[in-house]
C-alpha cells in the first residue's frame, strides 16, 4: 500500500491485536481511534525522490487511542504495521481525554433515561400519557469546576406528545428543564442539573410541562408547495474524471484522496498540470463556543472534529439527493469501540457541476462571443453531529483554483425559556424554545509545496494610495500594491481597508514573463474572532479562534489546530502554542492555518431546520502560469450542451430558439 493510504481492514485488525497484547488476557479496552500514522517528512522525501521503481518504502504505521474500560487510564500507541511491532506506547497525561464514540453515546442516552432520578424528574413534568423523552448527550466542555473526570451533560427533550411513535418528530421543539450528568468512567448519573428558564441565572426544580405546539421538519408532517418541475443533471457520456484507487484525475488536476475518523476527507499531493501545489490539505479543527453565561450552558463549546470526528459522523450519501449527476462514491473505514473495522458507506461523493461562466468576451465590432463555462469537480462529505449538519467540499475549477466550502444546516441546539421572556444571548424561535448565540470557527490546514519545493513562505499584499505629488501623482488618483514577507510564526489578520490578501509564495521559482515569485493567494471571508474573554476556557481551548491566519514552521505530528486532545481540555495545546515558538519562517517549510466561519445569531427562519449558510476559502494562482490556464477549455456551444427553449417563448430575431454561436 502507498505510505499515505488510509488503513485497510487488516491493518486495523492487526493494530487492535497488538494493542490487546500489551495487557493481560481478558482486559477490557475501549478504543477511541485507529488511523494512519503518516510517514515523516524525511521518509516521504526519500520515497518521492525515487524513480518509478521504488526501492525504498516507508513502513506502514498506525496511531491508536484507547482506554482501560471503567478507568481514566488513557493511552496513545504508534504501531509499525510493516514489522508488526509497537514503536511507542504512553499513558496520556491526566487532564486530557479521548473523543466520543457511537456506542458510548448510545449507552449514555440509555443510562440517562433509565436512571431513577431522571424518572422522578419526568414524573414531575406531568407529561401526557405515552409521551416519549429523548436525550442528547453533550461533551462536557470545561469551566475548571469539578471537570477533571470525563463527563456528559445530557439535555432532555420530548417528541410531539400527539405523535410519540414518530421517531423523526422534531424533539428540539420540546426542550425540558432538567439535565442529567453522566460520568463516562463509571457510566452512571452523578447528579441532575436544572436549567435556567427565566431572564436570570436562577433555576428551580422541575415544574409541570406547559403544552405547546409542535414544529416539524419532515415532509410528511408539512404541507408542500407545488409547481416545482424536475431539473435533472444528465451526463450521457459519463463523468470527465477518473478515480483509480486513491488517485483522482480531472482536467489537469491530480491528487491522492484518503479518509480517517477525525478529519474525514484528506487530500495529499495536489497538483495542476504536473506542477505540485499542496502536499496535504484537510479541515483541521472546528470550535463552536456558545454565549449563554448561565450554568450549565456556559460550558457549551463543541469541537466537532476533536471531540467526535468528521469520519465518525460521516453520512451515507444517497444518489439523487446529496450529489447529482454522474457520481463516484468512496467508502470510509474507521474502527469501533472494540477496535473492529467499520465501513462508512458512501462517505465521500465525487462529481462535476456547472458553475456558470468561467470566462467570456464578445468582440463588439463583429458581435462574436467566445464563452467558456466553468465546470467544477466536487469532493464532498456530509457529517451529522447530533443536531447539526456540515456539508464539506473540496471544489476544483479548470483555471487552477481550489476552494474549500462549508455549508452549515441541521437543527439548532435548543433550550427551554418561559413565556414572554427574552435574554440577550439567544433568540426565541418557537413557543418555549430558545436558540443560543454561538460561533462556528473552522480551521483549514494547508501544507504547501508550490512547484515542488517545501520551502515556501507566507506574504501579504496590501494596496495603498500614493501621496499627491506634482511629479509622481499629480491628479491624486494613484495607488500601488506592496508585498510583505511574514518573517515569524504567529497569528495574522485581514485588514479590509488595506485590501490585505495573504499569499503562499515559492521564492525560488520566478514567473518567466514578469519575473515575480510564483504564488497562490487565499480568498478568506472575514469572520468575527472568538468573542470569549482571553482568560476564559473557551478562549484557551480554541487556539485558532483569534486570528484569520496562523503560520507555523512544519513539525511532525502537528496536525490539529486545537491540539491532539480537545475533549474537556482546559489548555492552549495547539496552533497558538506552536506559533508562540516565534520561529523564523521567512523561507522555510511552513504550514498555513486558515480560519473562517459564521457568527450565528439565530433567526426564527433557522427553525425547525436551518437553510444552509455557506462559507468558503479559495486558493487562486498568482503569477503561477504564463497566461490564463483555462484558455484551452473547449468553448460552450448549444451542440455540446443541448439546452432547450421553454415552450411558448422566443428570443428576438431567432424566433423560436436562442443558441450559443461561439463556434458557428
Amino acid at each position: 500500500m502507498h505510505p499515505l493510504s488510509s488503513l485497510c481492514e487488516a491493518e486495523i485488525s492487526l493494530s487492535t491485536k497488538l494493542v490487546r497484547g500489551l495487557h493481560e488476557p481478558g482486559t477490557k479496552l475501549r478504543f477511541k481511534g485507529i488511523t494512519t500514522h503518516e510517514p515523516s517528512r524525511k521518509e516521504m522525501q526519500q520515497y518521492r525522490a525515487q524513480s518509478d521503481v521504488k526501492s525504498y518504502t516507508p513502513p506502514r504505521r498506525s496511531w491508536v487511542n484507547y482506554y482501560l474500560t471503567g478507568t481514566a487510564s488513557f493511552f496513545e500507541v504508534i504501531i509499525n504495521l510493516t514489522t508488526g511491532t509497537i514503536e511507542k506506547s504512553i499513558e496520556v497525561p491526566a487532564g486530557f481525554h479521548g473523543p466520543v464514540d457511537d456506542e458510548e453515546i448510545i449507552a449514555v442516552e440509555k443510562i440517562a433515561l433509565e436512571d431513577p432520578r431522571t424518572k422522578v424528574e419526568i414524573e414531575k413534568l406531568k407529561l401526557p400519557d405515552g409521551a416519549v423523552v429523548v436525550c442528547d448527550p453533550w461533551i462536557w466542555g470545561a469551566d475548571g469546576v469539578a471537570d477533571d473526570v470525563r463527563q456528559y451533560q445530557c439535555y432532555m427533550y420530548m417528541r410531539d406528545p400527539n405523535k410519540p411513535a414518530e421517531l423523526d418528530s422534531n424533539h428540539y421543539a420540546f426542550p425540558l428543564t432538567f439535565s442529567p450528568v453522566v460520568d463516562a468512567v463509571t457510566m452512571q448519573v452523578t447528579r441532575i442539573d436544572y436549567l435556567p428558564t427565566g431572564a436570570g441565572f436562577e433555576t428551580t426544580s422541575t415544574q409541570p410541562w406547559r403544552a405547546t405546539k409542535p414544529n416539524e421538519y419532515i415532509p410528511e408532517l408539512n404541507e408542500k408547495r407545488t409547481g416545482l418541475k424536475p431539473l435533472r443533471v444528465l451526463q450521457p457520456e459519463g463523468a470527465s474524471f477518473a478515480l483509480e484507487g486513491d488517485i483522482l484525475k480531472w482536467q489537469k488536476w491530480e491528487m491522492r484522496t484518503s479518509f480517517n475518523y477525525r478529519e474525514g476527507m484528506v487530500l495529499h499531493e495536489v497538483s495542476f498540470d504536473g506542477r505540485p501545489l499542496f502536499y496535504r490539505v484537510s479541515l483541521s479543527d472546528m470550535s463552536i463556543p456558545y454565549s449563554d453565561p448561565r450554568a450549565p450552558f456556559h460550558k457549551k463549546q463543541a469541537f466537532d472534529l476533536g471531540d467526535a470526528g468528521a469520519g465518525l459522523m460521516a453520512n451515507d450519501l444517497k444518489l439523487g439527493c446529496d450529489c447529482l449527476g454522474a457520481i463516484a462514491y468512496k467508502d470510509g473505514l474507521i474502527a469501533d469501540d472494540q477496535g473492529r473495522p467499520v465501513v462508512k458507506p458512501n462517505a465521500m461523493c465525487i462529481h462535476e457541476q456547472d458553475a456558470g461562466i468561467l470566462w467570456k468576451h464578445t468582440n463588439y465590432r463583429t458581435g462574436r462571443p467566445v464563452v467558456v463555462r466553468r465546470r467544477e469537480l466536487v469532493i464532498q462529505s456530509i457529517i451529522t453531529v447530533s443536531n447539526y449538519e456540515y456539508i464539506l467540499a473540496f471544489i476544483f475549477d479548470q483555471a487552477g483554483e481550489m476552494t474549500y466550502e462549508v455549508r452549515a444546516t441541521g437543527i439548532l441546539s435548543t433550550q427551554p425559556i418561559d413565556p414572554g421572556v427574552e435574554v440577550p444571548y439567544g433568540t426565541v424561535v418557537h413557543d418555549g424554545v430558545l436558540a443560543g448565540y454561538h460561533q462556528h470557527i473552522l480551521s483549514l490546514r494547508v501544507d504547501p509545496e508550490l512547484d515542488g519545493d517545501m520551502d515556501n513562505r507566507l506574504v501579504y499584499e496590501e494596496t495603498s494610495a500614493l501621496p499627491r505629488h506634482p511629479e509622481t501623482n499629480p491628479h491624486g488618483n494613484g495607488y500601488v500594491s506592496k508585498r510583505t514577507t511574514v518573517e515569524k510564526a504567529g497569528g495574522y489578520d485581514l485588514e479590509s481597508k488595506k485590501n490585505r490578501v495573504f499569499m503562499i509564495e515559492n521564492p525560488k521559482k520566478k514567473n518567466p514573463v514578469n519575473g515575480k515569485n510564483v504564488a497562490y493567494k487565499m480568498h478568506i471571508p472575514p469572520v468575527q474572532p472568538l468573542l470569549a474573554e482571553e482568560n476564559s476556557y473557551h478562549y484557551k481551548r480554541a487556539d485558532f479562534g483569534d486570528h484569520s491566519v496562523y503560520v507555523t514552521k512544519y513539525q511532525e505530528n502537528e496536525l490539529f489546530a486545537g491540539g491532539q486532545y480537545t475533549n474537556q481540555n482546559k489548555q492552549t495545546t495547539g496552533v497558538r502554542k506552536w506559533a508562540a515558538r516565534n520561529e523564523d519562517i521567512s523561507n522555510d517549510d511552513i504550514v498555513v492555518w486558515v480560519q473562517f466561519g459564521l457568527q450565528h445569531v439565530p433567526r426564527i427562519e433557522d427553525f425547525p431546520v436551518m437553510p444552509v449558510e455557506i462559507v468558503k476559502v479559495a486558493f487562486k494562482p498568482v503569477n503561477f502560469f504564463t497566461r490564463n490556464p483555462a484558455i484551452d477549455v473547449p468553448q460552450s456551444t448549444q451542440e455540446f450542451n443541448q439546452s432547450t427553449l421553454l415552450n411558448g417563448h422566443q428570443n428576438g430575431v431567432n424566433d423560436n430558439k436562442s443558441e450559443c454561436s461561439s463556434c458557428q
